[in-house]
């Protein structure tokens, strides 16, 4: 039923959002490595308040097995606030949970019970192929119109091109394929916008058949994965584009545009460099700060492999003598203060102050896990970790930061070949600095045999709102 007011989780700037209340549940999506058993979203504690603070306190099982979950996302956010297409009747109470491996979604409701959500749909492989074109929905945004799912596959599951396929805020019914004209887009990854200023932002990782069974040495260094982002006309839906960032930086996946509407400017992680290993994170801005005209790319962060007898890595990277910083995911907060970047090679999380996004300052980091290092958690300095920081979300107040360690399956056992464990750790962030929370670590047997991916938080969190006023 449409709401006579809008969702309060919604705001409007994000001034507003900074000051929202804290979020008391966190929601996972967890995979079975196996493929054997179902898939889960699971709910934990988040207030600190609680008896069960930092527990798994509900889990929902899905139906079939298989799907790997993978970046969840909102049916609705604060972007239904904005005056190009409002629709503020829908309301946040559902989960977009793509399977990246199965190309099936499913659409969770989370308001009848908060830690019981419940199925109220699920969307089978053949109607997103039948009516977008597309396969292996990989991340969701709620935008202005619809649902906006990026998704890495062509319509056989297997080769390119990927793209965005469209659905409806209440129906979750496939409109179709969002792009009119693709121009020379041909990989796809993540996709986010400047909704004020009609600008559209996709990046590369590769087709299914090039990502599938993990890093394929052959295409990493022929340079065939992607390394390029590309700028499109939001309500034309047609490419602009195309700024490739060398073919030396293979893999620029996530996108995380200024939360500022007035801003013009993002952040994008390259995994790694070929050159030399390093991964890096660069700023798109206009030329010349234009407020129109072309657009270009900007190095500004470069992170350093790190060297490693060959006998302490796995065989991927034996040949290079060093453990690569492997820049997964970044996330930026709300304020546009604080860039959190991932290392899941060398198990590090870093922060930067990207008050002036052309000159970061580095302002923190910490160790857990690591190909090499297997750095423990505080609240349990004897049990090595494997794995390292991979997804990361940030609380609206930016006070809180959440990271899990799994990234793709077949991904994990490649460069953690003797087991990549399940784990998750909460860090509070200041102006003082960040560091752990030890009463936060839920691991193991915690997600009972799952591995854990993305978390969204109750209300919104820094990676899923856009905002449309200053």
């Amino acid at each position: 039923m449409p709401l006579w007011k809008p969702d309060p989780t919604f705001y409007a700037s994000p001034r507003d959002a900074v000051s929202a209340p804290p979020e008391k549940l966190a929601y996972v999506a967890a995979f079975d490595p196996t493929s054997q058993g179902p898939d889960a979203v699971l709910v934990l504690d988040a207030d600190p308040d609680s008896a069960a603070y930092g527990s798994v306190v509900g889990r929902t099982e899905l139906p079939n097995t298989g799907d790997e979950l993978h970046h969840m996302g909102w049916n609705a956010c604060s972007s239904a606030l904005c005056p190009y297409a409002p629709h503020p009747h829908v309301e946040r109470r559902y989960l977009v949970v793509p399977g990246l491996r199965s190309s099936r979604m499913y659409f969770v409701d989370v308001k009848k019970n908060p830690t019981s959500p419940e199925i109220a749909k699920i969307l089978e492989p053949d109607e997103l192929s039948k009516r977008a074109g597309y396969s292996r929905p990989h991340t969701v945004h709620c935008g202005p119109e619809g649902l906006y799912v990026a998704s890495l596959g062509g319509a056989n599951g297997h080769d390119g091109p990927g793209g965005i396929a469209l659905l409806d805020h209440d129906s979750f019914e496939v409109l179709g394929r969002w792009e009119v004209d693709r121009g020379p887009q041909h990989l796809a990854y993540d996709a986010w916008w400047h909704i004020a200023h009609d600008v559209l932002v996709t990046s590369e990782w590769g087709t299914p058949s090039m990502i599938e069974d993990g890093v394929v040495g052959e295409l990493l260094l022929g340079r065939r994965y992607g390394h390029a982002i590309h700028f499109w006309d939001m309500r034309k839906r047609r490419h602009v584009q195309r700024v490739d960032l060398g073919d030396q930086h293979q893999m620029a996946l996530e996108l995380r545009p200024a939360h500022d509407p007035t801003k013009q400017y993002g952040f994008v992680n390259v995994v790694v460099s070929v050159e030399d290993l390093s991964s890096s994170i660069w700023v798109w801005h206009r030329e010349n700060g234009a407020k129109d005209g072309p657009w270009t790319a900007t190095k500004v962060i470069t992170i350093p492999a790190e060297p490693a007898p060959e006998s302490a890595l796995p065989p991927v990277i034996q040949p290079f003598g060093a453990v690569p910083p492997l820049v997964t995911d970044i996330d930026l907060s709300v304020d546009d203060r604080w860039l959190y970047v991932s290392c899941w090679g060398t198990g590090e999380l870093k922060r930067y102050d990207v008050s002036d996004p052309f000159h970061p300052v580095e302002a923190g980091s910490v160790r857990i896990g690591g190909i090499v290092n297997r750095t423990p958690h505080p609240s349990a300095p004897d049990v090595p970790l494997s794995g390292g920081p991979q997804m990361v979300e940030v609380s609206r107040d930016g006070r809180r930061v959440y990271v899990t360690n799994s990234l793709y399956r077949s991904w994990d056992d490649q460069f953690y070949p003797d087991g990549v464990g399940a784990w998750m750790a909460k860090l509070d962030s200041s102006e003082a600095g960040f560091g752990f929370d030890p009463r936060f670590f839920p691991n193991g047997d915690d997600f009972g045999g799952l591995r854990v991916h993305q978390t969204r938080l109750q209300g919104g969190d820094a990676s899923s709102d856009s905002y449309c006023y200053p």
